[in-house]
Parts: C-alpha cells; structure tokens; sequence
C-alpha cells in the first residue's frame, strides 16, 4: 500500500505527521512517489484561524481528486472541532488531534474491511500524553521532538486550548531517552516543539519546568545542538536563560510569542504579560545569549486596536530589534471570544497595518543581517546545489559558502557579506 500524506499548520502537526510516516511504514506502508496515484491520501488538518480550516478543506479535496479510488483520511485540529464536515467532504477515515497510533489502526481497518470510521474524544479528558516516535521525515537533517501538549492560556483569538485539552508532558526521563536515540542515528540538530512549552511539568508529579526537560534533552544529546520551539515570555527569567547557557548547546535564536506591542491590545487578548515583561525577557536573553536571533510573531487589526494602538505596536517591535517576524493579519476564528468583539475592522486596515508591520520587521531583519558580518557563526548544512552549501546558523540566520560537498555536516563560517537575505562567508 502506497500513501501520501499533507500537513497544514504547526511544527507539532509536522512531528506529529513524521510520527504517523513511522507508524504507517513500520505496517509496511510506503510513500509514494509524487507521480503516483496513492492508495491511501492523508491530510493533518490545521484550524488556528478560519483561512486555516478553509486552507484544510481544499486540501482534502486536491488529493482526493489527485488519487481517485484512494482511502481518505483526516486527523488534526479541524477535524477535532469539525468532524462531520471532514466526512462530509469525503473523508473515510476522521480523527481529531490525538491518539495517532489508533489512527493507524483505522486506516488498516477501513481499508481491510471498506467501512467508514469517524472517531474523535473528549480533549479536556486527555490526562497522558501519547508518547510518539521521534525523529524527522526521510532526508531531513534536524530531528524533532515533542515534549508537550495541550495549553490552558486561553487567549480570546485561539481555539486551541479546545483542539488539544489540558496541558500534558512527556516526563524528563523519556525525554533524554529519546533524544539520545535521536543522537545515535546522527542527527546534528533537534527542534524541541510543543503545543505551548512553556507551561511544561505542570501537569507532572512532582511539577518539573521547561528548564528541567532542556538540561534533562541536553544530557542526552551527544554533538546535536538544541533549538527551542516558541516561547511565551513569562517564562524567561535570569535563572531560565543561566541554566539554558550551562547546558552549551542551547542554540542563540528564540522565538518569542509576542501578538501585541500594545498593552490595551495584550489585554483584550488575554495574554499573560505587558510589553514591560515582554521587554524584561528580550533582555534577559540578550544578556546570556549576546547577539542573539531574536523572531517574534505578532497579529495586526486585531477588533479594536486604533491608529494609535498600532502606532505603539510598531514602535514596540522596532525598540526590540527583532532579527525576524511572522506578522498575520488578523482572522476572525469562529468559536472564540475575539470572533463575537466589537470594532472588527476591515480587510483593507488589516492589510495595510500588516504591510507596515512587515516593513518594519524587513528593516530590522537587514540591520540584524548587516551586524553578523565579520563574525564566525556555526552552520548545519542543508542543502547543495552547483558547488554551493546552505544552511543555517545557530542563530537561525540562512548562510551559505562556495563549498560543496557538507550537506549534514557542522562548519564554523566567517561571515563575509550578505546577499537576498542570505549570509555569505567562508569555512574557517
């Protein structure tokens, strides 16, 4: 059996989707190549915002009619909220967000017995979290790992907290096992990702913290270094980043979740900080990680942000100096608090505020660019192409050098210039 498989969203949905390519190969499953028709097509599904869940839709549609006469099976966060709706779009095998390994087993049953199967749970049930293989899809050169799930912020933009239920961690121990796998088959970099991070060990006993899951990854990890996946500022205190930078192989990027650089704006989200903390722990980090990459995400026209608020944003973003953002326009996700507010503003101020907001975060991402040259950074090689190497620095910035031949290997490189966005330099 041949399967092709599509994930829409986030990083825990693309490890979760190279844990189900594990599963379904161990079954002796195989991908198939991108001319083939597939006998099972498979869409991991997103519903962040409302342009998400449509995005899902039409994805399921494409490969249905891609592979016609193939099984069709959704999992994923828009099928957890819309179950009959992925069914109704064709779908024979429907799951949610959790339980991947019985997924699998769906997908074996309905083909052997050719019967239709919707299953989905009740998040705010989950208690364990469903340990699942680690590792990273067939080629790449960075691995990831899961470590947590779930998240109980609830801020009044996201449908989330009701997509994956409570917070849920996987114990430190297992965490060092799996990383030290991971090590053993020759990784050289792991992406430690979760739903929300930051509130790791909570749910654990006794309580443990995102600082006790990085030391306990970090004793395993032989020669990878470590990438933290977003994390929610309140986190980020002195002894967090001094623990980080003892572990020696914490990487020198951190993405922060920021949404706002407006407190009004904050509020009405409902997150859990000011830009006074948020700014607290920019610098916090810039002290332990001097010169580091620092990317953000932010949501502009949000339902009642005026001129003004937006003014502040901007000036907010650009006192932090990001070396990188994803900036979104603000979509209106049904079932949540911010869906019902007043002061939706249109699609035309969203655009434009967005536009600025990019503008701004280009400038920076240059000035950022513009001060590595003349550094030695150290490089993951990816990719190879014509005698050239790319690949990305501890500090998440691309770089690349006139040397073939070094694709999943670490180099040291002087930086000697930048070109479309791209460091250039030279192995030391």
């Amino acid at each position: 059996m041949k399967y092709k498989i599509a994930t829409l969203g986030c990083k825990v949905n693309q490890f979760e989707t190279q844990a189900l390519e594990t599963m379904l190969q161990r079954r002796g499953f195989l991908e198939a190549e991108s001319d083939e028709t597939a006998d099972v097509v498979i869409v991991n599904t997103c519903a962040v915002t409302a342009e998400s869940g449509r995005k899902s839709r039409q994805m399921i549609r494409k490969l249905e009619a891609e592979n016609p006469g193939a099984l069709v099976a959704v999992c994923g966060c828009f099928s957890q909220l819309s179950p009959e709706e992925a069914a109704s779009l064709g779908a024979d095998v429907v799951h949610g967000s959790g339980e991947k390994e019985r997924f699998a087993d769906d997908i074996e049953k309905a083909l052997a017995e050719k019967n239709k199967i919707v299953w989905t749970d009740d998040t705010f049930a989950r208690r364990i979290m469903e340990e699942l293989p680690s590792g990273a899809v067939e080629g790449r050169t960075r691995a990831m790992l899961k470590i947590q799930d779930g998240c109980a912020n609830f801020c009044t933009y996201c449908i989330i907290p009701y997509t994956r239920g409570r917070v849920r961690s996987l114990p430190p121990e297992r965490c060092a096992a799996q990383t030290k796998e991971l090590s053993e088959r020759g990784f050289r970099e792991l992406v430690i990702t979760g739903i929300e991070i930051a509130s790791y060990g909570r749910d654990l006993e006794p309580k443990r913290t995102l600082a006790d899951a990085i030391e306990a990854i970090a004793s395993g990890a032989g020669e990878m270094r470590l990438r933290l996946g977003s994390l929610e500022p309140t986190v980020i205190t002195e002894n967090f980043a001094a623990r980080l930078k003892a572990t020696g192989k914490v990487c020198d990027h951190f993405h922060l979740s920021l949404q706002s650089g407006c407190d009004e704006i904050l509020k009405r989200m409902n997150r859990k900080y000011d830009t006074a903390r948020f700014y607290e722990a920019v610098e916090i980090l810039r002290r332990y990680f001097p010169d580091c990459g620092m990317t953000a995400d932010l949501i502009v026209g949000f339902p009642g942000e005026t001129e003004e608020n937006h003014a502040q944003t901007l000036d907010f973003i650009r006192k932090c100096g990001f070396s990188s953002m994803h900036i979104f326009p603000y979509s209106k996700r049904p079932g949540t608090k911010a869906a019902a507010m007043e002061g939706q503003l249109t699609n035309a101020v969203k655009a434009r505020r967005a536009s600025e907001a990019q503008k701004a975060a280009l400038e920076m991402e240059d000035a950022f660019l513009q001060s590595c040259i003349g550094r030695k950074l150290s490089v993951l090689f990816e990719t190879e192409k014509n005698g050239v190497s790319v690949g990305h620095a501890a500090n998440y910035t691309q770089v690349c050098v006139h040397n073939g031949h070094l694709r999943k290997v670490v180099k040291n490189v002087e930086i000697t210039g930048v070109l479309d966005k791209m460091l250039v330099g030279k192995i030391v």
